[in-house]
């Protein structure tokens, strides 16, 4: 995406950020998509257990609930970046110019409050199931920080995508 904003190429720290932001995005995108092929590989494993083999399973449902909500989270930051959140514009597009802006720039703002809370959450979450050793008490009983992760990670990153859309100045 072109950097718009003239504030983005006047500071060179300021565009390196939103490049960064861009690269970090398109990574997690990466990792999300490939944990939701993990989520989707362990369903039809899963299937393939129960109602071919006749077996029960113990871990797969869990795994899968993991994986694909952190998949979620994790591409959330690339959706941010391409615009391809869903958005009901009919308002700001009636109005145009300074208002349009403004209502953007607001709308952003409260979204980046709304992640940096979420992201500050995830975290304070993921540390205290890691120190406390929290476990998902079910049959399988994983520890349950490294499912949380993603919540954290995606958060974060989406927080930090908010913060270099603002700059970019296309809010």
């Amino acid at each position: 995406m072109a950097m718009a904003n003239p504030l983005a190429q006047r500071f060179s720290a300021i565009g390196g950020f939103i490049r960064l932001m861009d690269v970090l995005s398109r990574a997690s995108a990466y990792l999300a998509a490939a944990m939701f092929i993990a989520g989707v590989l362990v369903i039809c494993q899963m299937v393939f257990i129960r109602y071919v083999l006749g077996m029960s399973t113990s871990w797969q449902t869990e795994f899968t609930v993991f994986s694909v909500t952190g998949a979620m989270l994790m591409g959330s930051p690339y959706v941010l970046m391409t615009g391809g959140h869903v958005a009901i514009t009919i308002l700001p597009d009636a109005l145009g110019g300074v208002a349009r802006k403004a209502m953007r720039l607001v709308a952003s703002l409260i979204g980046l409050a709304f992640c940096g809370a979420l992201a500050f959450a995830s975290w304070v979450y993921v540390v205290e199931a890691y120190a406390f050793n929290w476990r998902t008490g079910t049959v399988w009983n994983p520890l349950l920080w490294p499912g949380l992760l993603p919540m954290a990670v995606g958060t974060t990153l989406l927080t930090l995508q908010y913060v270099a859309e603002i700059l970019r100045g296309e809010t």
